[in-house]
């Protein structure tokens, strides 16, 4: 880390800049609200570069981990995705112990581009009520949710919050066209905040008040009498966490010379903050592959990038959390579409569609 620590630090700023908007979006999208997605990019990030495997990787809440913790929210509450974490980080540590990281290897590519396809769909239909500036309508069926929000539009139209939220996605995805080093996402999500403070927009819902600073380490929200039924959800957010992580730190060797990752220490690390993260509010997280990609295209070295991320990230929520407050949900709906979009590699897709009979059938 003493190699080239500005280099370092000017990549920990840019990756906190980009994650900010992710983070407060994926803690909504969770249902366990915006706080909960900052205490994660936090508590997370800082303890999986410390002890993870990758000099370059950087973790937090990510849309993935987002649409598998939706029904457990549902069905057992902010507790059960808290205790749900804990579990799922004793898992990956075990997985660890047993020098399971090896074998993730072996995962087909068109398993991991199909999931990412379906993940980037979900994460899509999740959106469509704030992205509509309605209440989110019962149900834990996306698609039967985002079918009820845009009937509920049809008879009372917000057209302010469609109207921020195709703003923020078209910014996003033109500028990243134009643009790539820029973070259009931060951009964008100041230029709506600024114009429904400014303007009074009416319908620009905000997200509420969050807490100034990360809540007391705790261990009240344990329900012990359901960690029976908790513990098939826990290694499916374990299997989930140690996929992505190992194929993001690959994807991160990919991109660079001389950097090789560890992927049994990976799962430790990924083990180790998905422990800490629920004490501290958060929802169980993993490794980011846009951040991570981010963090080496700015020229990160270390890990203090990553290390320089979730500080940054933490002096906004002491320093800023007024400010963040005041951000229209449907901005984060937008962030989060045009996320959904760039998930997508259609010329990948396409490949492994017609490559083999059997990578197409994988595929589907």
């Amino acid at each position: 880390m003493t190699r080239a620590p500005r280099r370092d630090l000017l990549a920990g700023l840019t990756v906190a800049i980009v994650a900010l908007p992710l983070a407060l979006g994926f803690g909504v999208a969770s249902g366990l609200g915006a706080e909960a997605g900052l205490a994660t990019a936090v508590v997370a990030g800082a303890l999986a570069a410390v002890f993870g495997g990758s000099n370059l990787q950087v973790s937090g809440p990510t849309g993935a981990m987002t649409v598998v913790l939706v029904p457990i929210v549902a069905e057992y509450g902010p507790g059960g995705v808290l205790t749900v974490g804990l579990l799922a980080g004793g898992l990956l540590i075990v997985l660890a112990l047993l020098r399971a990281g090896r074998s993730m290897r072996y995962v087909p590519a068109p398993v991991v581009e199909g999931f990412t396809f379906g993940i980037a769909c979900v994460i899509a239909l999740q959106q469509i009520p704030n992205a509509l500036g309605v209440a989110a309508p019962e149900g834990d069926k996306v698609l039967v949710v985002a079918w009820r929000a845009v009937e509920e539009f049809a008879v009372a139209p917000n057209w302010t919050a469609l109207a921020i939220t195709v703003g923020v996605a078209g910014l996003m995805l033109a500028g990243a066209r134009l643009r790539p080093g820029v973070p259009f996402s931060v951009v964008a999500v100041a230029a709506a905040t600024l114009a429904a403070q400014l303007f009074h927009l009416d319908g620009a819902t905000p997200i509420g008040a969050l807490p100034a600073g990360l809540p007391a380490p705790s261990l009240g929200f344990l329900d012990l009498s359901a960690v029976g039924s908790l513990l098939a959800p826990a290694v499916a957010v374990a299997a989930l966490a140690a996929l992505e992580s190992l194929l993001s730190a690959t994807v991160a060797d990919g991109m660079t010379t001389g950097q090789k990752h560890d992927p049994d220490r990976e799962l430790f690390g990924q083990g180790i903050a998905n422990l800490a993260a629920p004490l501290f509010g958060g929802v169980p997280a993993t490794a980011a592959i846009a951040r991570t990609a981010v963090n080496v295209r700015t020229g990160a070295g270390s890990r203090l990038a990553a290390l320089t991320h979730a500080g940054v990230l933490a002096v906004i929520v002491f320093a800023a959390a007024p400010l963040v407050s005041r951000i229209p949900l449907a901005a984060l709906a937008g962030v989060l579409l045009a996320t959904a979009v760039r998930m997508v590699e259609v010329g990948a897709l396409r490949a492994m569609a017609r490559a083999t009979r059997s990578d197409a059938v994988v595929l589907d």
